[in-house]
């Protein structure tokens, strides 16, 4: 028998006989067949090197390239990881920079420290303000809430020195850099523009009401308990300048008690940081910051005062945005465009 099973051929010479040819038909000499052995994953056949494990058979096609697949998977899972490492800088650096545009441009969250907007915020709220119609020449109207920073003397005795470490300080300044956190530095007050350049604001009247340019104001926003005001005054707002109120009349250090100083109490439209619009934090204060019927309803500008039309100013920087947008996506597309990423 030979190594694979078939018998040897008779060979011939001295004291040997061949076979008789006319005893079988002659077959044409064809592939040998395949041992059995290399269909069995194990047995005797894969001591022969023939099975699906051995290296050289027939049976060693599949086991290759399943492992393959398997290399080449890793390889592409190694790749994703190492393109997503190389994004991840670019990420980070665009978000900080759409974070920074949005907070210096558009829009900037604000807590509310105290109660001198109640009942309208309270303690802890966070408004959203609307920074970007200000680059555009447009100027706060009665009614609306605005954040403002302080014309000089408002909060001379709130600030209080920092307690921080200098690294905590560093983070902080960071975080306050974009947006996330209120600046230590920053000193700024929320209000409700109760009169605009050229009004006449005044108080009381026969039934203890804010009037402006002679009209009582219906004052559905202030706090229960309160009055109108327990200060009365009369006092012309100067182009260029608005006279602010707290809702919450008896806590508010607003307009009225700062008279004395320059401007009798208002203060500059140029100081004005954005109009709050809405109340995102906590859920269950969420609502718009809408102008109140009484002062909506009351001409746009006093009556022979002069006209002031919105000056539109340059664009901002914000469209920039649109530009720095599509890095989020180079990098991926990257690899498609190029050629393999090698190991």
């Amino acid at each position: 028998m030979g190594s694979r099973g078939r018998p040897r051929a008779a060979a011939t010479g001295p004291g040997r006989t061949t076979p008789r040819t006319g005893s079988a038909p002659d077959l044409e000499p064809g592939p040998e067949p395949e041992p059995e052995s290399v269909y069995l994953s194990s047995g005797d056949g894969a001591a022969d090197g023939d099975g699906a494990g051995g290296a050289d058979g027939l049976g060693g096609r599949p086991a290759r390239g399943r492992a393959e697949r398997r290399r080449a998977a890793k390889r592409a899972a190694r790749r994703k990881q190492r393109s997503f490492l190389r994004e991840l800088p670019v990420i980070v650096l665009v978000a900080l920079v759409i974070a920074l545009v949005m907070k210096t441009f558009l829009l900037q969250v604000f807590v509310i420290p105290s109660g001198s907007m109640e009942q309208t915020l309270q303690i802890g709220d966070r408004v959203v303000v609307d920074k970007l119609t200000p680059w555009f020449g447009a100027e706060p109207e009665r009614g609306e809430v605005v954040v403002f920073k302080d014309p000089g003397g408002w909060l001379e005795n709130d600030h209080k020195p920092s307690t921080d470490g200098p690294v905590v300080r560093n983070v902080k300044s960071v975080f306050s850099a974009v947006g996330l956190l209120p600046s230590d530095d920053e000193r700024d007050l929320i209000k409700r523009v109760i009169g605009v350049g050229g009004d006449t604001v005044e108080c009381c009247d026969e039934h203890g009401r804010v009037s402006v340019n002679g009209t009582p104001l219906d004052e559905p926003y202030i706090a229960a308990g309160n009055s109108p005001s327990r200060i009365t005054f009369k006092v012309t707002v100067p182009q260029g300048r608005l006279w602010v109120m707290g809702d919450h009349r008896d806590l508010s250090a607003d307009s009225r008690y700062h008279m004395g100083n320059p401007g009798s109490g208002t203060i500059p439209v140029g100081n004005v940081v954005g109009r709050a619009f809405v109340v995102a934090w906590p859920l269950s204060h969420f609502g718009q910051l809408g102008v109140p019927d009484s002062l909506s309803s009351l001409p746009v500008r006093a009556a022979g005062s002069a006209a002031v039309e919105p000056v539109p100013a340059e664009p901002p920087l914000v469209m920039g945005v649109l530009g720095v947008l599509p890095l989020l996506t180079r990098c991926r597309r990257t690899d498609r465009r190029g050629e393999p990423v090698a190991d």
